[in-house]
C-alpha cells in the first residue's frame, strides 16, 4: 500500500470541493450591491493601513484623509474607478499619532470613518 500525498485543503465551505469559498476579488463574484467604506486593517495602525471600499456602479472616486481640525493630510485616491472591491494604503510614517478621519466620494455617496494612529 502506498501513502498518499493528498492534503485537504478548508476551503470554509464544508469541506465540499465543489463549491468555491467566497472571495470578493475574484472576477466571477457578483459586483457590490452599495458604494461605501468598509474600514481599514489594522485600526490602530501603524505606520501603515488598507482602507478598503466598495464601489456599485463606476464613479470619479475620491479617497482623502483628514486630521482632527478638518485639514486635508493626503489624497489616497483621485480618479475614476470600475466597479467593485477595492483598497488603498495609507502611509502615516511621517504624520503624529492621533486620531484621523478618512473620506470616499464616489458619484453622490460620501462616506467617512475614523481611524487612529498610534506610534
Amino acid at each position: 500500500s502506498s501513502a498518499s500525498n493528498k492534503v485537504n485543503v478548508n476551503s470554509g465551505t464544508g469541506g465540499d470541493p465543489t463549491k468555491q469559498a467566497f472571495n470578493p476579488t475574484l472576477e466571477t463574484e457578483p459586483l457590490p450591491t452599495e458604494t461605501r467604506l468598509i474600514g481599514t486593517l489594522p485600526n490602530p495602525f501603524n505606520p501603515t493601513t488598507i482602507i478598503k471600499y466598495t464601489l456599485a456602479e463606476d464613479a470619479k472616486v475620491s479617497v482623502k484623509v483628514y486630521d482632527l481640525l478638518g485639514r486635508e493630510v493626503a489624497t489616497l485616491v483621485d480618479e475614476v474607478q470600475s466597479a467593485g472591491y477595492k483598497s488603498a494604503e495609507f502611509d502615516a510614517s511621517a504624520f503624529p499619532s492621533g486620531m484621523y478621519f478618512y473620506r470616499l466620494q464616489a458619484g453622490k455617496v460620501i462616506d467617512t470613518k475614523k481611524m487612529l494612529l498610534m506610534k
